[in-house]
Order: structure tokens, then C-alpha cells, then sequence
């Protein structure tokens, strides 16, 4: 196993990597939660800019491993209220083209630092 790490996504906030390369092929991309690397703080907006800001750090860490969000197989977003859905996925929509990959979304109690959204990935170099 590998750690990936890139200054271009906030450093883990916790005892995780920021991703792992198995070395079987498949990378494991930790949640990403809505904090922008260059300022520390979540973007201004609701739901569709922190969409957006995670999956922007989801693809930093991709490129780091010297992958893209073209090689991601499956997502799992988690929501703070399911009602923010359609908005989260008009944003996520545009980060991804056919054939999309498996997703799962759930609605939490809470995020960490009281994001509205968190997503995390799985990449495969095959």
C-alpha cells in the first residue's frame, strides 16, 4: 500500500490518508469534505459550491496518483440532508461523463465542521 498525499486538498484532519493505492490496481480516496486547500474554509454558498469544492479535491488527489476522475468506478456521497440532493446532483453531473460511475448517497446526521456534503472514491488504474 501507498499513501497519496497532495498539497492541492486539504491535508486529513484525523489518523487517514488523504488516499491509498492498494497496488492492486485500485485507488481508495478518503471523503473529502468541502474545504479549500488555498484558504482552510468551506466555499461561500450552499450545497452546489461545497459539491463542487470536494469533488475538486477528490480530482487533486486522483492527479496526484496520476489518475482522473475518468478512472473513478464508484462514489459514495453523504448528504446532511437528503433535500439537497437534486442540487448536489446537478453539480456532480458535470464532473463526470458516460459511463458514470456506481454511486451510492446517503443522508447523515452530521458532517465533520458542519459541511453540507462529503464524497469519497474508488479509481481504477485497469
Amino acid at each position: 500500500m501507498n499513501a497519496i498525499h497532495t498539497q492541492q486538498a486539504p491535508a486529513a484532519i484525523g489518523p487517514y490518508s488523504q488516499a491509498i493505492d492498494s497496488g492492486l490496481g485500485l485507488v481508495f480516496v478518503s471523503g473529502q469534505l468541502p474545504i479549500d486547500p488555498a484558504t482552510g474554509a468551506f466555499p461561500e454558498g450552499g450545497v452546489a459550491e461545497q459539491t463542487r469544492q470536494s469533488l475538486l479535491n477528490a480530482k487533486a488527489i486522483l492527479a496526484q496518483a496520476g489518475l482522473t476522475l475518468g478512472n473513478v468506478v464508484k462514489t459514495t456521497v453523504f448528504l446532511a440532508d437528503m433535500n439537497d440532493f437534486a442540487e448536489m446532483n446537478g453539480v456532480y453531473a458535470t464532473f463526470f461523463e458516460a459511463p458514470y460511475p456506481a454511486r451510492s448517497a446517503v443522508a447523515v446526521k452530521t458532517l465533520p465542521k458542519g459541511a453540507l456534503v462529503e464524497i469519497e472514491c474508488i479509481a481504477s488504474r485497469g
